[in-house]
């Protein structure tokens, strides 16, 4: 095929296919929760949790400050420069996770740790450490257990990556998103080459056994000369893994985007160059693919668990970790617990009040059903693995897939279809993605979306873009 037909080709696949979408860190996706989930369901669905004494768990804690905002950021956060209120955060953080032990008094393991935020390290070392001691008071960390961490190269000390690595943290997430001057001016982070540099060689000397910078494509004014400088530096720190995401410029959602001038942002055939190109240099390092927009080196355990087909997806996003139940702790924290998604609220008033009362502060969740169950492995399958096995569904389910998703095979086979565009195939005993369609992987996975389905075609927008 030559470049002018090729380019043709995929200007028709993203007229077809770039449109909102879900991300499917969750299925049913947080569109769905509603306020019938309290902290009593919550409670139910932590004896239930209990009952299996077991199964190692998953925690995530949401530590929500940041000094100040990035225009591209869709997190949660609480922007301030006082540090003295993280004080009291830290104390509620406390009450919460002994309420959640007293919840869990036979399954106290833990297998997977993750720090997000917000900015973990805008806390002081000992605070980190306060935190850290917290946890340990009442759970136990498995031997080969994930203890991750997300922190700002321009906040973190060497400090603060000494105390995380002696407290047992062996995972690091960087935020870089774009070296190029022009982009960080107008996104409003300014970060250089050099000092990430200086804490990935920190954090390795320190022995951290992986390392994620996080990038992301459709910024303000990325151009393909820029971001392949960031590219080319990001390949020379030669992080175990890289995570490039589409920018979800969502400014409905959150007020800040709409600062952003529309015309900066990369029309879709750049966006989609922009991304063609990390694939490319990241494929020329080394690096495998894994899902649709994180790669890692082939010793990594991501890239061993793709080839193994257990990749796993839940709130923290790809993990070779299967822990079933995700406690989540902090300000708007999602939990995954016995088929009950439960989110806490999202202001600190609520928060602190709900725990005075001794509640779990949760403002809302979704229980999911029978069929939530069948299409949340169909969905996260092929999100992870780029392959479903047919006869395993039907086998773990008792149905007849060609029965049961009649409509849908319908939709991935018909002329004009995924299928037909080449993104995937359909066969009796197996779906699989095709290197194509990995790009696209998401407009799969919405042909499967119960509740996509259901929603019309001129309804509010509640998803970014799919490209």
């Amino acid at each position: 095929m030559s470049d002018d037909s090729a380019r043709a080709t995929m200007a028709s696949l993203l007229a077809r296919y770039d449109k909102p979408g879900p991300r499917y860190t969750s299925y049913p996706t947080a569109v769905e929760f509603h306020d019938d989930i309290d902290h009593g369901a919550y409670v139910e669905a932590l004896a239930r949790a209990d009952a299996q004494p077991g199964d190692p768990l998953s925690l995530y804690v949401h530590l929500p400050f940041c000094e100040e905002r990035c225009a591209y950021c869709g997190c949660n956060v609480v922007i301030t420069k006082h540090r003295d209120v993280t004080d009291r955060y830290l104390d509620y953080l406390d009450r919460e996770i002994d309420l959640m032990a007293a919840h869990l008094p036979h399954r106290r393991q833990v297998s997977q740790l993750h720090w997000g935020g917000g900015t973990p390290t805008f806390y002081t070392a000992p605070q980190l450490a306060r935190v850290f001691a917290g946890m340990a008071r009442h759970f136990k960390f498995t031997a080969d257990a994930e203890i991750g961490v997300e922190i700002d190269p321009r906040v973190t000390s060497f400090e603060q990556l000494d105390t995380l690595r002696r407290l047992g943290f062996n995972r690091l997430s960087m935020g870089v998103q774009d070296f190029a001057p022009e982009v960080q001016q107008a996104v409003n982070r300014i970060q250089s080459y050099e000092m990430t540099k200086g804490l990935v060689d920190h954090a390795r000397a320190l022995g951290f056994r992986s390392i994620n910078l996080d990038l992301i494509y459709g910024l303000p004014y990325q151009t393909l000369e820029g971001f392949g400088r960031t590219l080319d530096q990001v390949v020379t720190l030669r992080p175990e893994r890289v995570a490039v995401y589409s920018f979800a410029f969502v400014p409905w959602m959150k007020a800040h985007m709409k600062h952003l001038p529309e015309d900066s942002l990369p029309a879709p055939d750049l966006k989609l160059a922009l991304l063609a190109q990390a694939q490319l240099a990241f494929g020329d390092a080394g690096y495998r693919q894994i899902g649709m927009d994180h790669f890692a080196l082939p010793e990594d355990e991501l890239a061993r668990a793709l080839d193994a087909h257990v990749l796993h997806r839940n709130f923290m996003g790809y993990t070779v970790q299967s822990a079933r139940d995700m406690l989540a702790l902090g300000i708007s924290a999602i939990g995954d617990v016995q088929g009950t998604f439960v989110q806490n609220t999202k202001k600190l008033n609520e928060y602190y009040a709900a725990l005075d009362a001794g509640r779990f502060p949760v403002e809302r969740g979704y229980a999911l059903d029978e069929d939530d169950e069948i299409r949340r492995v169909v969905i996260t399958t092929l999100m992870c693995n780029g392959r479903l096995d047919i006869d395993e569904v039907e086998r773990r389910f008792g149905l007849r897939f060609d029965q049961y998703f009649a409509a849908e095979l319908a939709e991935l086979t018909a002329p004009e279809s995924p299928q037909a565009d080449g993104l995937v195939r359909v066969g009796p005993a197996l779906i699989e993605v095709t290197p194509l369609g990995r790009t696209f992987v998401r407009n799969i996975c919405m042909v499967f979306d119960r509740y996509l389905r259901a929603r019309t075609s001129g309804s509010k927008p509640v998803f970014s873009r799919t490209v």
